[in-house]
């Protein structure tokens, strides 16, 4: 039996799409995964994920999930999407759900959370608070994600003393960098991959501290494959020399920091 390479835990895998992907929220959801029409989903101004899986979502005053709000609260899902950052046939790389209760915030709460959100990331349209937009929380009750690597499902616990990949707001800017300006790279990788797939079209899918994911699209389907680095990194010294290491080159140096 041939060993897996190994991958972020499911706790890492969820923060790291909570902390880049962008959302929808799905109200009401009675069950997973959602049964409701497009129409259904609702795409806030501004949403962020919390280090305790609390979800903050804006949305217009006008819209009809804060008026609905006032007196109570709602089970309520926020699915965040993670997209590759490379055009392929199948974009969608993993999906997170967090379901929970959904409710209103007080102005001079949602104020303070807009204050300890607009610390960590700052954005024009936190501004939009209490002119013209309003706050409102999801609650976690339970989280699940779903990726190449499995559909698992993830405590607060186990989000909360998980962190985000550290190459987690660089990996697109650098995938985009191999596919448009380092095609021979690419090519170099093919010789990693199985015999029966090295005559499909090769597209770098993701990176992460364990490894390089590649899409290998082909007549018959699109398959993914994981190069493992040799050690699970955290620098952009190591990542560079990981690279190098694959493609068997000791002076390549990729632009734009890489």
């Amino acid at each position: 039996m041939t060993d897996r390479p190994p991958t972020p835990s499911p706790g890492e895998r969820a923060r790291t799409l909570a902390a880049r992907g962008p959302a929808t929220l799905l109200p009401p959801t009675p069950s997973l995964p959602p049964t409701g029409v497009p129409a259904d989903r609702v795409t806030p101004l501004f949403h962020h994920v919390h280090d305790d899986g609390i979800v903050s979502v804006l949305l217009p005053d006008d819209h009809e999930l804060p008026v609905s709000l006032r007196d109570g609260v709602l089970t309520s899902m926020v699915e965040v999407v993670d997209v590759a950052p490379v055009p392929l046939r199948e974009s969608v790389r993993g999906l997170l759900w967090i379901t929970g209760q959904l409710g209103s915030l007080p102005l001079p709460e949602a104020r303070e959370v807009a204050l300890s959100i607009a610390a960590l990331r700052p954005d024009p349209r936190l501004l939009d608070l209490g002119h013209g937009a309003t706050m409102l929380r999801l609650t976690p009750v339970s989280m699940v994600i779903a990726d190449a690597d499995g559909t698992h499902p993830v405590t607060t616990a186990m989000f909360g003393q998980s962190q985000p990949d550290p190459f987690c707001h660089q990996e697109a800017g650098w995938l985009r960098h191999l596919e448009l300006s380092h095609t021979e790279v690419v090519h170099t990788l093919r010789r990693h991959l199985p015999t029966k797939l090295q005559g499909g079209h090769l597209r770098p899918l993701g990176l992460d501290r364990y490894g390089l994911r590649l899409r290998v699209e082909s007549i018959d389907g699109d398959h993914d494959v994981r190069l493992a680095f040799s050690r699970p990194i955290a620098t952009l010294g190591e990542l560079s020399d990981e690279l190098r290491r694959m493609v068997g080159c000791p002076f390549l140096a990729l632009q734009n920091g890489v």
